[in-house]
């Protein structure tokens, strides 16, 4: 198997609370080390850099914590809102833009990046 094209585990779905946002340092090929958000919504997860288009800031208030409300990931800097569906950013100084998103898949119960 070629790892430079093979998913990666990066956890369990199971260790993830459902409707809640985690961050992980994750070495991706275009970036190199980030922090990665994974948002779990029932058995799908979606994944994104923690760096707000805005100023370039982590979006996490603490490490690792971030605010979830009706439906948005908010900016602890400065209170931009994102579409926890898509990334787009929906309320704030970056409305319009976008969180660059990581690709990830659930298989078998492990949470993958797809290089």
């Amino acid at each position: 198997m070629d790892t430079a094209t093979s998913p990666r585990r990066l956890c369990r779905l199971e260790d993830m609370p459902n409707g809640e946002a985690m961050a992980l340092d994750v070495v991706l090929p275009t970036y190199g080390e980030e922090s990665v958000i994974l948002l779990r919504q029932d058995e799908h997860v979606s994944a994104w850099l923690n760096i707000c288009p805005h100023a370039g800031r982590r979006l996490d208030w603490a490490p690792g914590k971030f605010l979830i409300s009706r439906g948005m990931l908010v900016c602890a800097a400065h209170g931009a809102s994102f579409n926890i569906d898509n990334g787009e950013c929906i309320g704030g100084p970056c409305r319009g833009e976008s969180l660059r998103g990581v690709p990830v898949r659930v298989e078998l119960g492990d949470v993958l990046l797809d290089a």
